[in-house]
């Protein structure tokens, strides 16, 4: 098992904290001695997982605090909170997602679901908190992603999935690959501006968790039966959220993690397995389709890089 390192002093975000790899990251940084803030849609669910952890750790630090990362309003309200606190952060784990609901459905400011929670959600979060990050004297960003972003396609032509017949699990590995490239496109750009940030990504490979049930269950109250069928024969290996939260708390807390660097699984197929250094898609590494997605998302959220920091 990763062993997280030392996190005493240190703020962290871990956004979907409430359940699967965010919950197990929240525990094992609060364990390490970090001040964890839980941000989670529903604040009832959040605070049931902060007893549970606090029944493991009963010194840890874990506040929870709400964000929907479907509404750009409650992206600018938890940040505004973080802001008014004024204390550097020095963690932000951006790790909270939908996926694949059976329909297309939007967010609060009608963005596509996935898009708008996987990616620009995200992304406006990041950038209304870099202040408080670039305060901190180490900070990072580790971000997660997933397998499907090998073959996922950003369509900047349709990015909302309004012209096309509309696929959940592509819809899915767009919003992942632009995560991908969120993690790449911040760290040229930290670089670039000489900030002491470091940008990593990370993906669970094939962790059980509630992320594959819930997304299939919006607007139906449960799976489909093709889901349901899918799971029951699915022969793929998998693992617990134990060792799937690791490449996240590797990208967020290690020594030897990079700017621009990615993780996951080394095990079978990548999907299980202690952490190793990822492959990253082609379509990543296209600095120029990266900078146009970075641009793109300012105009989508109207949140930019900030012109000063604190």
């Amino acid at each position: 098992m990763y062993v997280v390192p030392e996190q005493t002093g240190r703020l962290a975000v871990v956004t979907g904290a409430n359940s699967g790899t965010g919950k197990e990251a929240a525990r094992r940084l609060a364990a390490a001695g970090a001040r964890v803030v839980m941000a989670v849609r529903t604040v009832a669910k959040g605070e049931r997982a902060r007893a549970e952890i606090l029944a493991q750790h009963p010194d840890a630090w874990l506040e929870v605090r709400r964000i929907d990362l479907a509404d750009l309003a409650s992206v600018e309200e938890f940040a505004d909170g973080l802001i008014a606190d004024g204390t550097p952060l020095d963690l932000l784990l951006n790790n909270a997602g939908v996926m694949a609901p059976p329909t297309r459905m939007t967010t609060a400011d009608g963005f596509e679901l996935q898009l708008g929670s996987n990616f620009l959600g995200p992304f406006a979060l990041t950038l209304r908190l870099l202040p408080l990050l670039l305060a901190a004297p180490a900070p990072r960003v580790a971000t997660m992603s997933s397998g499907t972003a090998n073959y996922g396609r950003v369509h900047f032509e349709d990015l909302q999935w309004e012209r096309r017949r509309y696929s959940p699990n592509l819809a899915y590995a767009q919003s992942k690959l632009a995560d991908l490239m969120l993690t790449r496109q911040l760290a040229d750009i930290a670089a670039e501006r000489g900030w002491g940030l470091l940008s990593t990504g990370a993906h669970p490979g094939y962790t059980r968790t509630n992320l594959q049930t819930a997304g299939a269950s919006l607007g139906r109250g449960k799976p489909s039966r093709l889901h349901a069928l899918v799971g029951a024969i699915d022969f793929l290996p998998s693992q617990g959220v134990e060792q799937g939260a690791e490449p996240l708390l590797y990208a967020a807390t290690d020594p030897d993690a990079v700017a621009g660097g990615y993780y996951g699984p080394g095990g079978r197929f990548g999907l299980v397995g202690p952490t190793a250094t990822a492959r990253i898609t082609r379509r990543a590494l296209d600095a120029a389709a990266n900078a146009r997605l970075w641009s793109e998302a300012e105009r989508l959220t109207g949140v930019a890089l900030p012109v000063t920091t604190v």
